[in-house]
């Protein structure tokens, strides 16, 4: 598999099209911004920052921050190109999610960040037909944290490390906003 030419991140702001998005799912004004900035720095984190066209694992084409739409093989993308393909496709895997998972806005933000994050990584279709967000929808919030540790950590069949790795801390962050959430 060849190599992935990962960059330093010039680091991304939440836009304000994404916290106007979660505040039009009910997430409070109080804890939108947090929220969204704290869902794009996740992402950031863990999809890497590759500012030109190049292979995922699986041989899609994807660029940015692990968007892969309307990837140009070869093209080369500004920093400010790459923000802004975070923050609409962070917008556009996160809203079928919120409306999945309609509890979801009434969550502390650690669980909204680790669904969110998810659905980034594996698309929202596959998120809201998954076992976390049946498990969301029946009130039973601690299973669907615990389960985002157990599924989707491969990739044509193979474990990925740094899948098994961001689904542990999914399931972790989420544990933790429940915990506070509790207090």
């Amino acid at each position: 598999m060849p190599s992935i030419p990962y960059k330093k991140s010039p680091g991304v702001a939440a836009s304000l099209a994404l916290i106007a998005m979660l505040i039009g799912y009910g997430v409070s004004s109080d804890t939108a911004q947090e929220t969204a900035q704290q869902g794009i720095n996740t992402v950031e984190q863990y999809e890497g920052y590759v500012p030109e066209a190049y292979r995922d694992p699986v041989g899609i084409w994807t660029k940015c921050y692990g968007d892969t739409t309307h990837v140009t093989p070869g093209a080369k993308y500004s920093a400010e190109e790459c923000a802004k393909s975070l923050n609409d496709h962070f917008i556009e895997t996160s809203e079928p999610v919120m409306r999945c998972v309609p509890d979801l806005a009434h969550q502390n933000p650690k669980i909204i960040v680790a669904f969110l994050d998810m659905a980034y990584n594996i698309g929202p279709t596959a998120f809201c037909h998954s076992s976390i967000a049946k498990y969301a929808n029946a009130g039973e919030w601690a299973a669907a944290c615990t389960r985002m540790s157990e599924i989707y950590k491969t990739a044509k069949g193979e474990p990925l490390p740094g899948l098994e790795v961001r689904r542990n801390q999914e399931s972790e962050m989420c544990l933790q906003g429940l915990a506070e959430a509790r207090k």
